[in-house]
């Protein structure tokens, strides 16, 4: 996985985040649903980190927050690959134009948004 430098890798992330929450690595995998195995190469970073759908149960179950979990996992939402597939031509577009904005412009444009949704209503 390719992390910003000095930044720390999925794995190293989680490994710290459930040795902080003395869950054992057994135990863990349980809760999540995969071998001990495999969650010990995750955390060696000897595998990719998995599906976004199991690293937002991880993110719950570690009391974190699931997007910021599944940006440091490198992979997609599932809601937000659903909605690219829903509008193919337009949500691109979208992300598209919105690079580069600061936060406070995210900020208005989300508002904005979120004023549309409401009056549409």
């Amino acid at each position: 996985m390719k992390k910003a430098r000095g930044a720390k890798s999925f794995g190293a992330v989680l490994r710290e985040k459930r040795t902080a929450k003395r869950i054992t690595l057994r135990k863990f995998a349980e809760m999540i649903g995969v071998s001990a195995t495999y969650l010990s190469q995750v955390e060696q970073d000897h595998f990719a980190p998995p599906t976004a759908d199991r690293v937002t149960k991880i993110a719950e179950l570690l009391g974190e927050d699931s997007d910021e979990w599944i940006r440091l996992a490198d992979r997609v939402p599932d809601d937000v690959d659903v909605m690219v597939r829903q509008h193919p031509k337009d949500m691109p577009e979208l992300m598209r134009l919105a690079t580069g904005l600061s936060p406070k412009q995210f900020e208005i444009i989300k508002e904005q948004i979120r004023k549309m949704k409401k009056r549409g209503k």
